[in-house]
């Protein structure tokens, strides 16, 4: 006999405690992680490939990783997949701290990515048992997700903030500082999130349900053209500097123009998210995608010349916005589809698989952008080709993400019409 986790053994695990969770969990991560290009490139002279390779293993091993993740959430129950994903999470940090070289770098990397693998399907697992038994007049709101969207950028906020404030005393000092953060996260998941039954007491039993969505054609050709979302949205950690270089700014806007992201998300989700509400899912992700191709292609356009003055962080301005923005009408739509496409079963592995094929996006983008990135540092027409190739990419996924919805969001679409 199988027993799948349903809404009501979750029921006691509060949206406010999972959007707090999320907003924290943040916190720890861009105290650190969006300082780590600057360090490996400043404090340990590793070149743009180097850099790349690490912040690509990272993603990959996160986002990579997911899809076991999720199953992990599925057969032991979220409560103890992120608690354990808080610990690895720490032993990464630990180890980011004690690297001096790149193969402890990448190690550390990789680790700290796991982490995250473990902690963010579980979660997302348990937000779309929240969304799920929400009343029905709440059909008319944005969704939990976009709130978590919300959450999740006011920790983006906080983070680089923390993370400009402890880089005084070194990166080591942000490192154990967010440490900190995820051990009390594991303790506090602990006494707060109730233990779910798992999938099947037989192990033979359970893998059908958990690797439906292996099965799924339109979900897998979904979730491949979704991952370029998290590609771009890499290019804020691995493009943005590289930007910054070329325009002769430097590193130091840097904490700034992230905590500028964060503030567009948080401003702007909400009206975005109720906007989406009236739009079929597949024109709100088309036009996200295209937001992000047309950012793109400006800064592509921009790159070739250098600008003067005030004008030198326009592209910046430029990519950090349309990011967000795409984002906003992206996320949020395509996490509550994976709902649609699981049925009733369990979710953890569907928001792994999505992740999974993000994170691979990001390790293929990154290795196929890092030589081009090598050749962007100054005004020239090599310096478009990066953000050339993102442009194709994003437009890519806009024409082509909307013919693979689930059958019953396309059914609502065609009755909208």
């Amino acid at each position: 006999m199988t027993t799948t986790i349903t809404p009501a053994a979750v029921r006691t695990a509060s949206p406010r405690l999972l959007l707090s969770s999320q907003l924290i969990f943040n916190i720890g991560f861009y105290a650190v992680i969006p300082f780590l290009a600057v360090s490996l490139r400043e404090d340990f002279a590793m070149g743009a490939m180097a850099v790349g390779i690490v912040l690509g293993a990272r993603t990959f091993a996160q986002q990579g990783m997911f899809l076991a993740g999720g199953a992990i959430a599925d057969l032991w129950g979220p409560r103890y997949a992120m608690i354990t994903g808080c610990l690895i999470r720490v032993t990464g940090y630990l180890l980011l701290a004690a690297a001096a070289d790149f193969p402890l770098f990448l190690l550390a990397a990789i680790v700290t990515g796991i982490g995250g693998a473990l902690f963010s399907p579980a979660l997302e697992s348990l937000m779309g048992s929240a969304e799920g038994r929400r009343k029905p007049g709440a059909a008319n709101r944005p969704t939990l997700f976009a709130l978590l969207v919300i959450f999740g950028e006011m920790g983006a906020v906080a983070g680089p903030l923390v993370g400009v404030l402890l880089l005084g005393f070194g990166l080591d000092a942000a490192l154990y500082v967010g440490a900190g953060i995820f051990t009390v996260m594991a303790f506090v998941f602990w006494r707060q999130v109730p233990a779910a039954p798992p999938v099947s007491r037989n192990p033979t039993a359970r893998r059908p349900q958990l690797w439906d969505c292996l099965k799924d054609k339109r979900f897998i050709w979904f979730a491949a053209f979704y991952s370029v979302n998290l590609l771009a949205h890499n290019q804020l950690y691995f493009g943005l500097p590289v930007e910054l270089e070329r325009s002769g700014l430097g590193s130091a806007p840097l904490g700034v123009l992230f905590a500028y992201a964060s503030v567009v998300t948080v401003c702007l989700q909400w009206p975005v998210a109720k906007l989406t509400r009236r739009l079929a899912p597949q024109t709100a992700l088309t036009t996200g995608f295209a937001v992000q191709g047309a950012g793109f292609a400006a800064v592509a356009a921009l790159a070739m010349y250098p600008q003067a003055g005030e004008l030198k962080v326009l592209p910046a301005v430029v990519l950090v916005s349309t990011l967000c923005v795409g984002n906003m009408f992206v996320a949020p739509i395509a996490m509550g589809l994976v709902l649609e496409f699981a049925g009733g079963r369990p979710t953890g592995a569907f928001y792994g698989l999505l992740a999974s094929c993000g994170g691979l996006m990001v390790l293929i983008g990154n290795i196929a952008l890092g030589p081009l990135y090598e050749l962007a540092g100054q005004p020239s027409t090599a310096a478009a080709a990066p953000w050339l190739l993102t442009a194709l990419l994003a437009t890519a996924s806009a024409a082509g993400i909307r013919r693979f919805l689930p059958a019953r969001a396309t059914a609502d679409a065609a009755v909208r019409a």
